[in-house]
């Protein structure tokens, strides 16, 4: 495992998932909106996802003291803790994956062998907390193999997206796990509703949220990433977690849809959230299965600064 120094040059860390909604095209209009990162000690992301923001924020501000990450999925944090503590088993699992997908060499093969991954990940314990390296090589194989990159699971939390017809998938990037694994070092990791992380805040925390996005259209609802959905009650909840870290002068960002991309009318998250600064930044999304329904759309930057 690599080893951070202060005599090296800065590790740069990036995500180890593909991931629908991922936000390493936002980093730079992400940064353009960060607050004074001087007075930030402690930064937080209670919905981690592939992580590209903190990834980012630990590789390019080695001075942050403390840096916490949480997400709901319990098989997603697995795999972060994995990264952590166990990198090289972690490696070892996917080399022999990589090996036995490759050498398959029909498409049609290539999709049974990812069934059969795809039903041993499902067979998983759900009621099981310990760290699983297996596991978590399966949740990146699946990743890289599967269609766009999507996590999405059933109302019995089953992992259920097809096979994805890659020619020649990145199943194991050794030196970038190794470089996350470095830079996870300095990060806490939990599992559990993101409202506890707020016994982090205090006026020096900055908080980045990128919650499941509100569908804007009947076709664009990816956020089933858990058994538990995330509906416009959820979004107001989330609202009121910000309410919280404004109240305590901690400061936030939230990513989120813009639904006037597409319904002028639509005024959710302006209203919502009218008391904080409403950014629009373009991005561009490729996860709806037509190309002539891809392009660069709104996404909402809110921030209490």
């Amino acid at each position: 495992m690599k080893e951070l120094s202060l005599f090296e040059e800065p590790i740069q860390g990036k995500p180890f998932l593909k991931w629908a909604g991922g936000k390493g095209q936002l980093i730079d209009a992400i940064s353009a909106h960060l607050p004074n990162m001087d007075n930030i000690d402690t930064y937080v992301e209670p919905f981690i996802g592939s992580g590209a923001v903190m990834f980012w924020l630990v590789s390019n501000y080695p001075n942050i003291k403390q840096v916490v990450i949480n997400d709901l999925n319990t098989e997603l944090v697995n795999l972060y803790q994995i990264i952590k503590y166990d990198v090289e088993g972690l490696i070892t699992e996917l080399k022999a994956l990589d090996s036995e997908y490759k050498a398959r060499p029909t498409q049609e093969e290539r999709s049974e062998y990812y069934y059969q991954i795809r039903v041993e990940y499902n067979a998983r314990d759900l009621a099981s907390r310990e760290r699983n390296v297996r596991l978590a090589a399966l949740f990146i194989f699946l990743n890289r193999t599967c269609f766009n990159g999507l996590y999405r699971v059933n109302g019995k939390n089953l992992f259920n997206v097809p096979f994805g017809k890659y020619a020649n998938p990145k199943i194991c990037d050794e030196d970038n796990l190794r470089n996350d694994s470095a830079l996870l070092q300095k990060v806490e990791i939990l599992n559990g509703d993101y409202a506890e992380t707020l016994q982090y805040l205090s006026e020096r925390t900055f908080y980045y949220l990128d919650p499941p996005y509100k569908p804007i259209s009947e076709t664009s609802s990816f956020n089933s990433y858990s058994s538990m959905s995330f509906d416009d009650e959820q979004q107001i909840r989330l609202k009121g977690f910000c309410d919280a870290i404004n109240a305590h002068n901690g400061k936030f960002m939230l990513s989120n849809s813009d639904p006037k991309s597409v319904d002028d009318t639509n005024t959710f998250f302006d209203d919502l959230y009218r008391d904080y600064n409403i950014n629009r930044v373009l991005a561009k999304r490729n996860i709806n299965a037509k190309g002539n329904k891809r392009g660069e759309i709104n996404e909402l930057l809110i921030t209490n600064f």
